[in-house]
């Protein structure tokens, strides 16, 4: 049996995917949390800890991204594979060097998610069909993505600017300074060459980063 653990802030999410898990008797869900801080202290309960980790990227706290490298780096024989909206080349690209296994749309039907948990578990990588298609054609074009030069912590604060949240937001849930979160808001507009918050959502939409508001 394949344990599994369910990182995402939408209960909604993690309900649909415990559900699609727990009809096949292949798999168990251990647990569930909604941020990265919350999966870390949850992982250090477990007697025997799950073998695969379905987390989102955008949340709040440190991030899908951040929480990756923790994770592995306390617990490398743990697989985690991203489930999120977002399908633009740069960011699985990101989350694969981070050390995930797996990378899987929030559209992926139940037959993909379960073939992708058992690819990971078997020791190869997964990454659904349209992204990786998206992936292929960014290297062939060898074209750099405006946003290859952001760093992580742009990368989420963009995501979450992206979602609507307001700076105070922001700050209260990565834990920054609103000047910190507007310092960087404005590193962003600098790489990108951009103005504002319109501008960003335009050039991410154009890329195919697409924000989560449909689940908020």
């Amino acid at each position: 049996m394949i344990g599994v653990l369910l990182i995402d802030d939408h209960e909604l999410v993690r309900t649909g995917i415990k559900r699609l898990l727990e009809d096949q008797a292949e798999f168990i869900i251990l647990g569930e949390a909604s941020s990265g801080e919350e999966a870390m202290d949850l992982l250090r309960t477990f007697d025997n800890r799950p073998q695969v980790i379905l987390m989102d990227l955008n949340m709040p706290g440190v991030g899908g991204l951040e929480t990756t490298r923790n994770i592995l780096k306390r617990y490398p024989e743990i697989k985690v594979i991203i489930v999120s909206m977002i399908d633009e080349g740069i960011i699985p690209t990101r989350v694969l060097k981070a050390g995930a296994m797996g990378y899987l749309t929030k559209g992926a039907s139940a037959t993909e998610m379960t073939h992708g948990i058992k690819e990971v578990i078997a020791g190869r990588r997964y990454v659904s069909p349209d992204i990786a298609q998206k992936m292929l054609a960014d290297s062939l074009d060898g074209e750099k993505s405006p946003f290859e030069d952001l760093s992580e912590r742009e990368l989420q604060v963009m995501l979450m600017l992206m979602d609507g949240s307001r700076i105070n937001d922001i700050s209260e849930k990565l834990h920054l300074s609103p000047k910190t979160v507007s310092t960087y808001r404005y590193r962003i507009y600098d790489k990108l060459n951009i103005n504002n918050d319109m501008e960003l959502i335009k050039m991410a939409l154009q890329h195919g980063i697409m924000p989560d508001t449909r689940l908020q």
